[in-house]
């Protein structure tokens, strides 16, 4: 289960919470504008918009679960377990691979606007990475700089495109089931409640922050959804990128997993692995993983846009204290 956001302040920052029982094996990769992307329906993409974001680098190929390009467009991919439905190869339409979509779309798009367009007749076919990588279930959030969002989800009925004016995604049901829960919300504010419960008489608030008694508190993806949509429309914007990035993480750590508090099997239980956040306009990387909740950062500079190779940048996943003497 993992969470998804678009915070805006000043830049736009975007990333998510990667929750699940194993680590996959991600790492920052920063994929450069000539390295050849192949595509098992289309044509190869030898030239292209350069990425940044975490991946698992298989074959020599970047299995990103979410990223950014250097003109400010990310994306990102959630479990979907279940509505997710991908289809055979048509003829007349985009046929793309879900493992390639990421690439497919953040290295030909620089806005969600452009996206749209570049979606129009795709296809998200049934073909797997390897025989030792089938597809995941997925959908996903795509946003960019101008504070732009959508979520993609390709399900029996067909590919749908939301608009997401909340700029959060989590997973099951589908978004706008997720977006309909919020109305059951709605009166939940960061002050003291008003009583409309038995209204005329006096209620003495016992503690601050009774507004948001009602929030869900679970870690079930409907809860998540809600709580984020609350924290995230009422967090601060900063005076600097600095302040932001602290701003956004607590955004993000507000619906991560604790290991021990979502069991998914015996002796197996969902966390969250990492939280990352991309500067759209900067495109510098910034995350956090669960041993190390130090803020890290890697900038894709303009070097590393030029050629063909791709850098990889194992996450710092060693816990870091400042000593005080």
């Amino acid at each position: 289960m993992c969470t998804s956001i678009l915070y805006t302040a000043g830049d736009s920052y975007f990333g998510r919470n990667l929750d699940l029982e194993v680590s996959p094996g991600q790492e920052v990769v920063i994929t450069p504008r000539d390295f050849p992307f192949p595509f098992r329906q289309l044509p190869n993409l030898d030239h292209h918009y350069a990425l940044t974001g975490m991946a698992l680098v298989k074959d020599g190929y970047p299995l990103y679960f979410d990223g950014a390009n250097e003109k400010g467009l990310g994306m990102a991919g959630l479990n979907f377990d279940g509505p997710s439905h991908y289809f055979p190869v048509a003829a007349g339409k985009k046929n793309v691979a879900p493992f390639e979509f990421i690439p497919y779309i953040l290295g030909q798009c620089q806005t969600v606007a452009e996206a749209k367009t570049m979606m129009k007749d795709l296809n998200l076919v049934n073909i797997n990475f390897s025989k030792q990588l089938p597809l995941s279930p997925l959908h996903w959030l795509i946003a960019d700089k101008t504070g732009a969002a959508i979520v993609v989800e390709s399900t029996v009925t067909g590919l749908h495109v939301y608009d997401d004016p909340v700029k959060v995604l989590t997973n099951n049901p589908d978004f706008p089931a997720q977006f309909a829960k919020l109305a059951d919300y709605a009166a939940v504010q960061p002050g003291v409640a008003t009583n409309t419960l038995v209204p005329g008489i006096e209620l003495h608030s016992y503690s601050r922050g009774q507004g948001t008694a009602a929030l869900p508190g679970g870690f079930d993806s409907s809860s998540r959804f809600v709580r984020v949509a609350f924290t995230l429309a009422h967090a601060p914007a900063g005076k600097d990128d600095l302040t932001n990035v602290t701003n956004y993480f607590h955004c993000l750590h507000s619906v991560e997993q604790p290991k021990g508090t979502d069991q998914v099997a015996t002796d197996a239980y969902e966390y969250t692995i990492y939280s990352d956040g991309i500067n759209l306009t900067t495109g510098t990387l910034y995350y956090t993983t669960y041993d190390n909740n130090q803020i890290n950062a890697v900038t894709m500079s303009d070097d590393d846009r030029q050629g063909k190779e791709l850098l990889v940048f194992p996450l710092l996943g060693k816990q870091t204290i400042n000593t005080q003497h």
